[in-house]
């Protein structure tokens, strides 16, 4: 994989996230209470809502317009909810966070 330096973890709040602009569109960087870092398309599979600023619980976020709960890990609304959002491999190096570059040209984010 080839992988692109966004910033530090620490400028990512825990249980917050950060978005990242890209050709194809907006990518949202979410950093859990356990210091995990995972990406997510920045737009909910139901209404379009900015995950971004949803609320971190876990390894989850909860969209801001109308609850839908979807996992960090794969994407998937959890509960009584069906969809799926694209998500983007992301790590952390020596206290910075990166995505894999190749995958986030390949596949609108949004």
């Amino acid at each position: 994989m080839s992988w692109v330096d966004i910033g530090a973890l620490d400028d990512i709040p825990a249980q917050g996230a950060r978005v990242v602009r890209t050709k194809l569109g907006c990518v949202a960087v979410f950093r859990t209470a356990d210091d995990q870092v995972f990406a997510l398309a920045d737009r909910c599979a139901h209404k379009g809502g900015p995950l971004s600023e949803g609320i971190v619980h876990g390894h989850k976020v909860t969209c801001p317009l109308h609850n839908w709960v979807f996992s960090l890990e794969t994407g998937e609304a959890q509960g009584a909810d069906s969809g799926q959002v694209p998500t983007f491999p992301a790590k952390i190096e020596n206290g910075r966070v990166l995505l894999d570059a190749a995958r986030l040209q390949q596949e609108s984010a949004a």
